[in-house]
């Protein structure tokens, strides 16, 4: 059952996506005053945010179901790098159009977009330099 919240403008879905420190605050408006699917990133078109390599990341949830949607989301991302927000976004995509229409979650999952993807970077150890280099051995 999809969770649809209502604020005093418009009703929207939301989501949130995740990857490393980066947090993606996804929400879908259903309406048709923008583009059909247009994704909105802090503001900004998400090819105007991201590198153009890393735009595409954003609709690979959009283009796998390959329905036409009638609404167009906004994200607010935070924390990590590029990559990372993208694939932040794309999470929180996925866990939308999930709950759009439930017949398209084991397409998304099958392409690992609903999993959210556990590495972290590993922490800093106490008489080492980093997580795992040791200072530099010397005989003398």
């Amino acid at each position: 059952m999809p969770t649809i919240t209502k604020t005093k403008r418009r009703s929207y879905l939301y989501a949130v996506g995740r990857r490393k420190t980066s947090t993606a605050r996804v929400r879908f408006y259903q309406t048709d005053a923008k583009p059909a699917g247009s994704v909105t990133v802090n503001g900004k078109p998400h090819t105007e945010n991201f590198a153009s390599t890393v735009s595409a990341t954003v609709m690979e949830p959009i283009h796998v179901i390959g329905t036409p949607l009638k609404g167009y989301f906004t994200v607010r991302v935070s924390g990590g790098g590029q990559q990372s927000q993208a694939v932040a976004v794309r999470h929180g995509i996925s866990r939308i159009l999930v709950q759009l229409d439930e017949s398209s979650r084991t397409l998304l999952k099958s392409k690992g977009y609903l999993k959210r993807d556990p590495r972290m970077k590993e922490r800093k150890k106490p008489g080492l330099k980093r997580a795992r280099r040791a200072p530099q051995w010397s005989k003398r």
